[in-house]
C-alpha cells in the first residue's frame, strides 16, 4: 500500500493506494474560501495552511499506517512554499515509519489518472488493458499547465506541445476577474455561458495552424480586456451570459483542434483527459467528440481526480515503478521520473 501526500498549490491531501484493490482512502482540504477575498492563491498562506492542515488529515490514515510499503509525495512543479512544506511532512513520515519515500511529478500523475478509473474496473487485468491502449496521449488543462504528452509503449513520456504563455485553466480565471466575478471563478464561467449564445461575441482561437501544436490563450484574455472597454456596465450585465458563453467556446475550441491535430498522426490507441479544466462539461463534450471522430477511445479522470489531489499522486508512484530516473536536461525532462 501506498500513503500519498499533495500539497503542490492551495489542497492538502492525503490518499492510500494498493494495488490490489484501487484508491483505499482519499481525503482533500481545500483553501478555496480563504484565497477567495484576496482573488487568486496567496503562496505564504497556502503553506501555512498545509502545515495546520496535513496532520489532521494525517489522523484518518492512523490505522493504515501498519500496511504502508512507500511513501509517495508531490515534488513539483507547483509552488515553493507548498511543495517544500508537503515534502518536509513526507520526509518526516517516512523517518518515522521507516518507509521509503518517492517523488511524484505532478504533470506525470495527471497524465496517469485516467488509467485510475480503468485500474478499478478490473485491477488484475490492469496491465494488460492499459498495454492496449499504448501509445496514448494525454491532453493535461489545468490553472497552471496546458500541454499535450505521449505515454508511450514503455511508459516513458514525451512533451507533444504546451502552451507558450497563459494555460486554459489561468484563462479562465483570468477572465472571470476581469468580468469582475469572484475566484475561482472558471466553473461561474460555464455556468453563466450555459445560459449564452457563443455565436454573439467571437474571441481568438490562439494559435491556428494545424501544423502547429502550441497552445495560447494570453491573447483570449487579452481580446476580452478590449472587448470589456467598449461597453457600458449596463450592456456587461445584459450580455455578459453571452460572452461567457464565446471566451469560453474558444479556450474549448482550441484545446480539441490541438488534441485533433495531434491524433492526426495516426499512432496513438487512446486520448487522455485530466486536470482541473476537465471538470468544465463542455471540455468534456468537445473532447469526446474528437475521440469519435479520430476512432479512438476517450478516457477521462473522474472529477473528483481532476484538481489537485493525492490519490493520483499514489497511483503514479505505483504505475512508474520498474522505470529508471531520467536526466533533468531538456524541457521534456519536467515530466521525468525522480526521487526526492
Amino acid at each position: 500500500m501506498i500513503l500519498a501526500v499533495e500539497s503542490s498549490c492551495d489542497e492538502s491531501a492525503l490518499a492510500t493506494f494498493d494495488p490490489a484493490r484501487g484508491i483505499v482512502r482519499e481525503t482533500v482540504s481545500s483553501q478555496a474560501a480563504a484565497h477567495e477575498k484576496h482573488g487568486g492563491v496567496v503562496p505564504d498562506l497556502a503553506s501555512r495552511m498545509h502545515l495546520s492542515a496535513l496532520p489532521v488529515l494525517l489522523r484518518e490514515f492512523k490505522d493504515q499506517l501498519p500496511d504502508v510499503s512507500r511513501i509517495a509525495v508531490t515534488r513539483g512543479p507547483g509552488l515553493l512554499p507548498c511543495l517544500s512544506l508537503g515534502l518536509a511532512f513526507a520526509r518526516a513520515l517516512s523517518l518515522s515509519t521507516g518507509r521509503p519515500l518517492t517523488g511524484v511529478n505532478h504533470l506525470r500523475a495527471h497524465v496517469h489518472s485516467p488509467f485510475m478509473v480503468l485500474h478499478a474496473s478490473a485491477p488484475a487485468a490492469f496491465a494488460a488493458a492499459r498495454a492496449a491502449l499504448l501509445p496514448h496521449l494525454a491532453l493535461v488543462a489545468s490553472g497552471g499547465n496546458s500541454l499535450l504528452v505521449e505515454l508511450g509503449d514503455d511508459l516513458s513520456m514525451r512533451v507533444v506541445a504546451r502552451t507558450v504563455d497563459d494555460a486554459a485553466g489561468e484563462a479562465f480565471d483570468k477572465g472571470a476577474k476581469l468580468l469582475g466575478l469572484p475566484y475561482p471563478g472558471g466553473a461561474l464561467i460555464e455556468r453563466l455561458a450555459a445560459e449564452g449564445d457563443p455565436a454573439r461575441h467571437r474571441f481568438p482561437r490562439g494559435i491556428p495552424g494545424k501544423a502547429d501544436l502550441r497552445m495560447s490563450f494570453s491573447g483570449l484574455k487579452t481580446a476580452l480586456r478590449y472587448q470589456l472597454e467598449k461597453l457600458s456596465d449596463e450592456e456587461l450585465r445584459r450580455e455578459l451570459p453571452h460572452i461567457c458563453a464565446g471566451y469560453q467556446l474558444a479556450i474549448v475550441e482550441q484545446l480539441a483542434a490541438k488534441t485533433a491535430a495531434a491524433l492526426g498522426t495516426g499512432r496513438h490507441r487512446s486520448v487522455g483527459l485530466s486536470g482541473g479544466v476537465a471538470n468544465n462539461a463542455a471540455v468534456r463534450r468537445a473532447m469526446e467528440q474528437t475521440a469519435r471522430a479520430r476512432g479512438v477511445p476517450l478516457l477521462a479522470a473522474e472529477p473528483r481526480h481532476c484538481g489537485d489531489n493525492a490519490a493520483m499522486i499514489a497511483f503514479a508512484a505505483w504505475a512508474d515503478v520498474g522505470l529508471p530516473e531520467a536526466e533533468a536536461v531538456t524541457p521534456e525532462a519536467q515530466l521525468a521520473v525522480g526521487s526526492v
